[in-house]
């Protein structure tokens, strides 16, 4: 993929669509997992989101069942859970794969543009700018309000 913005992805209620409905926002792109020790970092993703979504800022979930299967569960469930249990709103995307043979093309955009490293857990983070470029990457264990990842998105906030 050339950009981000051309990468497709599907949204958690089946909505074929591209990274580009995103363009022109910053964002916190993390894969997720309903059953993880850091599960609780639901909570912080949507603080973040709620703090930043007027000013050009979206989180975007991404579940993935790969570590220690900590997503078990079907689209219905996952967003049952996360709505219920998190509150959350911010984007969704499909239960899809981030290492490995199935990796999702985002997932392979995103470690190209770090490193090229695998994902190591559930919760890992990428910062990314309004015009597809990735920012940072944060280890699963940094929380989302950590202080680096607040000011990162912060200094990069279009409005």
């Amino acid at each position: 993929m050339s950009s981000l913005h051309h990468i497709p992805v599907t949204t958690l209620d089946g909505r074929d669509t591209t990274m580009a409905d995103w363009a022109g926002h910053v964002l916190l792109i993390v894969n997720t997992a309903s059953e993880c020790g850091l599960t609780g970092q639901y909570e912080g993703l949507q603080d973040v989101y709620d703090e930043f979504r007027m000013r050009g800022f979206f989180v975007i979930g991404v579940p993935c069942n790969q570590f220690g299967a900590q997503e078990p569960g079907d689209a219905g469930e996952i967003a049952e859970f996360c709505s219920s249990t998190y509150g959350v709103s911010f984007p969704l995307l499909a239960k899809t794969d981030v290492n490995g043979e199935n990796e999702h093309p985002l997932y392979t955009f995103l470690k190209k543009e770090t490193g090229g490293e695998d994902i190591s857990w559930n919760f890992e983070k990428f910062v990314v700018d309004e015009a597809g470029e990735v920012l940072g990457r944060f280890d699963p264990r940094t929380d989302p309000e950590d202080d680096e990842i607040i000011e990162l998105i912060e200094a990069n906030l279009p409005i």
